[in-house]
């Protein structure tokens, strides 16, 4: 693990100023296409500023990516701490995960975005604790799955990425402003998830032989 990472421990204003403005930057222009004289004209803060906060525009994302998974993971762990039933401990995950990105969205679309912009130690960093994040879902999902009959389990790979599909592209249609509450997604994509868009299919409906043919389309072949 790395020894020398640049540290988000002590709360600090303008840094956490420094990087909303950089991840807003980073959803709007991508990472490659932003320049550190980008985030001083937006920060207003000189480059000598900037520099004295970090040493590159690397470090900048790391931070940005490091701060982000750091915080949601050290919440869920928070309100996970007491809880023992397996559907509560789904709802938690759901509503800590769209409750942190609906406050954060742009610092969603650069965590969706530029996941593989790290490299070395920062990459291996955030890396360790999205894979922590990660195992979290599937021990939850193991464990509620484990409450199901056999023939209505699926493979809990597909299911925890699924899951994460869900939730980590709201950014491209969802608007905290809008008629929809971020309470009101929270419940929409739990009963999604738990019961399916059809919840009256029974699983053997699914896999009936009038189901669709599951075709191979290449891009780059009209048939």
């Amino acid at each position: 693990m790395a020894t020398n990472l640049p540290d988000f421990t002590r709360y600090d204003q303008k840094l956490e100023f420094i990087l909303r403005t950089a991840a807003r930057i980073f959803a709007e222009k991508s990472y490659h296409s932003t320049s550190m004289r980008d985030i001083s004209r937006a920060t207003e803060v000189s480059l000598a500023g900037l520099y004295h906060y970090c040493k590159s525009k690397e470090e900048l994302l790391f931070l940005i990516q490091d701060n982000c998974f750091g915080r949601v993971l050290e919440r869920l762990e928070q309100r996970l701490a007491e809880v023992s039933e397996p559907v509560l401990k789904l709802r938690i995950f759901i509503d800590n995960h769209l409750a942190f990105f609906a406050a954060n969205m742009a610092e969603m679309k650069v965590l969706s975005h530029e996941a593989d912009s790290l490299v070395g130690d920062l990459h291996q960093h955030v890396s360790g604790k999205k894979q922590k994040y990660t195992k979290l879902a599937r021990e939850i999902l193991s464990e509620l799955q484990a409450e199901q009959p056999e023939k209505r389990r699926v493979d809990l790979t597909a299911a925890t990425y699924a899951l994460f599909g869900m939730m980590n592209w709201i950014y491209n249609w969802y608007d905290p402003r809008g008629k929809l509450k971020v309470a009101e997604l929270v419940e929409q994509v739990t009963r999604l998830f738990l019961h399916g868009f059809v919840d009256e299919l029974a699983p053997e409906e699914l896999n009936s032989t009038a189901q669709p043919r599951t075709e191979s389309l290449s891009v780059w072949r009209a048939s």
